[in-house]
């Protein structure tokens, strides 16, 4: 609504300012922009205001000045033009007829440009003062940017180790032949990548699948063989491969190749 009043406001400053009778028709009587009042107080307030009040409802945080944001002004501004615009259609000859001839004669009465100037900064005016009061008007044209998704706990930038899906130390790229020890396992070859003849899977290593995971706070990988003596202790922030399922506990690969037992798997991440 305030950019079409502003649209207006334009478009009338190119009509005639005044209206007087029995002129020619071919006399060319001026336009708004003849009169250096009616411009500044008229038209550039009313399109400055405009544009301030577009501009601090396009923007998702409003600059201010002052102490006060750019809506703010542009409201004044456009009350003012449309303050402006009323005084002139009482009075749009200004001074030149009041008082001065002594001929008692009338002066012009005011032009097209001059009303439509009025009705469009009426309207400027009113959308303006509704924009902060009108819940429908008070959403920005352009909307805030949305927060970026948040990772899975525990996630790394896609290429490092640890990234599910990327590759490890000893795994080969795309296009490199074989299957590294701690890969996820193919038909007819067991887990650990090293060829040889098929043989039917156990019932119960048939129901695990190798995963990336992990954990939420420091914890301690014990070795394979029960020795109470951590080996390494896992970090958040950084994937572990889980090779195996050992009841409760996972049998979980490191960045460097070692493999341990983690007993306490409450609350890891999925990969």
């Amino acid at each position: 609504m305030v950019i079409g009043a502003a649209v207006l406001l334009f478009i009338a400053s190119f009509l005639d300012i005044y209206s007087i009778d029995g002129v020619p028709d071919g006399y060319d009587l001026p336009s708004l922009w003849a009169s250096g009042p009616v411009v500044l107080g008229v038209v550039l307030a009313g399109i400055i205001g405009a544009a301030l009040v577009v501009v601090s409802h396009g923007l998702p945080q409003v600059p201010k000045v002052a102490g006060l944001d750019l809506g703010q002004f542009g409201v004044a501004f456009t009350v003012f033009a449309a303050w402006s615009a009323l005084g002139n259609i009482f009075d749009p000859a200004g001074g030149a007829n009041n008082g001065g001839s002594g001929g008692g004669s009338a002066g012009p009465d005011a032009g097209i440009g001059l009303i439509l100037a009025l009705i469009a900064t009426l309207v400027m005016a009113a959308a303006a003062l509704a924009t902060p009061l009108v819940p429908a008007l008070k959403a920005a044209l352009v909307p805030a940017p949305k927060p970026p998704q948040p990772q899975p706990y525990g996630a790394q930038p896609p290429g490092g180790y640890g990234y599910p899906g990327a590759p490890q130390p000893g795994q080969p790229g795309p296009g490199q032949p074989g299957q590294p020890y701690g890969g996820q396992p193919q038909p007819g070859q067991p887990f650990g990548g090293q060829p040889q003849q098929a043989q039917p899977p156990a019932p119960a290593a048939a129901e695990f699948s190798p995963f990336w995971f992990a954990v939420p706070v420091p914890r301690p990988l014990f070795a394979e063989d029960g020795s109470p003596t951590p080996i390494a202790e896992l970090a958040p922030g950084t994937w572990y491969l889980a090779v195996e399922q050992r009841g409760p506990a996972l049998v979980a690969q490191t960045q460097d190749g070692r493999r341990g037992v983690l007993q306490d798997t409450s609350g890891i991440q999925r990969g």
